[in-house]
């Protein structure tokens, strides 16, 4: 008996939950200490990476009009977002958020529940206790006989709005993404949790074997907000590389370890991770720890909406951050690119600075003297 046509869908696209109890052998093998691996783009070579948010940017579903972020016109984490920064040069990897269906198939989502409204009520339902079936019924779909469910969001001052793009497209796999985006794009996978929720650690494995069975030679690296699962795939796995991300002391947790960059430092060191990705003003607030994390030979990344600000990233850029996630992907990537170009428009800052020359292992008074005056300025500033 044939299967319905939505089912044979998520069959055909969750091959890693059918043979699933493989995975902690394959991933068990390719265990190790830090340093057998190489992180997945040339850092040191390249001076900084550009890493595009969840794809070509974030929806910043009920922001006011007018706001730069606005200007993202995909779906985040879809095909279609991810093979748009594909086609930018100057972008490295995309950043997306990966989490498992209840039955074992990893997909691609960032929110902890999917909004949802029948008849005159609006719905939630936690995206991990979905069958991938109902999970890719979401949105819009791809074949359009297909019943689509709407698809909502709430906003940071709690209303729920419908969530749509400009460019839209539908709800996807981790094996998709793998097979459909081009290989020359490195993935940074977020491992994505809810801190209420006890998981299984079959969750990682699930995840992994993803990664091991797609992946071929593309540059992957894993990263994650919660220290014990940085340390799970560090034992699980050592193909790829593992960074702790962390808010960088802009936020508080009761988990210690998330809440500052020393103690970020310090996770790293003791699971043998290999850097981490802090929150942008978290390391415009200590840029001190630019340094330690050097000297402690670990990757420093960072995420946030100061990295839509060019000025921003170029103080990171003197800094020696190895790496930016940004939403405003062609504006920023452009930006990095003329940054490590041998003689730099002085008009570019506007403040008299001189940038002639600016591949500087140290900064000049002037440059010192520009960043104590803008670092405050940009912190402070809502974008």
């Amino acid at each position: 008996m044939a299967l319905p046509a939505a089912t044979a869908r998520a069959a055909a696209l969750c091959r890693i939950a059918a043979c699933a109890s493989a995975s902690s052998a394959a991933a068990a093998a390719t265990g190790g200490r830090r340093g057998a691996e190489k992180l997945p783009f040339s850092l040191a070579e390249r001076g900084m990476v550009v890493g595009g948010h969840r794809g070509m940017g974030m929806n910043a579903v009920g922001a006011p009009p007018g706001a730069r972020i606005e200007a993202v016109r995909e779906r985040e984490n879809t095909l279609l977002s991810f093979g748009r920064a594909a086609a930018h040069a100057a972008v490295a990897f995309v950043e997306f958020d990966v989490q498992v269906t209840k039955d074992g198939c990893p997909i691609i989502f960032h929110d902890d529940f999917i909004l949802t409204q029948e008849t005159d009520a609006v719905y939630a339902k936690r995206v991990t206790d979905l069958l991938l079936e109902e999970f890719l019924s979401y949105g819009p779909q791809k074949n359009s006989h297909e019943i689509s469910k709407p698809l909502l969001r709430r906003t940071s001052d709690g209303r729920v709005v419908n969530w749509s793009a400009k460019d839209d497209d539908s709800l996807c796999t981790l094996q998709e993404v793998f097979e459909r985006v081009s290989p020359r794009l490195g993935f940074n996978i977020e491992l994505k949790f809810d801190d209420d929720i006890f998981y299984e650690r079959s969750q990682l494995d699930r995840a992994l074997q993803a990664v091991l069975q797609y992946a071929s030679n593309r540059p992957v690296f894993f990263s994650t907000f919660h220290p014990d699962a940085a340390r799970i795939m560090r034992e699980l796995q050592s193909l790829y590389p593992v960074l702790f991300l962390t808010e960088g002391g802009t936020a508080q947790h009761k988990d210690s370890r998330r809440n500052s960059l020393d103690e970020a430092i310090r996770v790293c060191l003791e699971y043998e991770l290999h850097g981490l990705v802090s929150e942008v003003r978290g390391v415009l607030k200590n840029p001190s720890a630019v340094l330690r994390a050097k000297e402690s030979n670990l990757a420093l990344l960072t995420y946030g909406q100061l990295n839509n600000v060019w000025e921003a990233v170029y103080i990171q850029y003197l800094m020696g951050v190895n790496g930016v996630i940004v939403d405003l992907v062609e504006e920023i990537s452009n930006a990095v690119a003329d940054f490590s170009k041998p003689v730099l428009n002085q008009s570019m800052l506007g403040s008299g600075v001189d940038l002639v020359g600016a591949k500087h292992q140290a900064f000049s008074q002037q440059q010192l003297g520009f960043l104590l005056r803008l670092i405050p300025e940009l912190i402070q500033q809502p974008h």
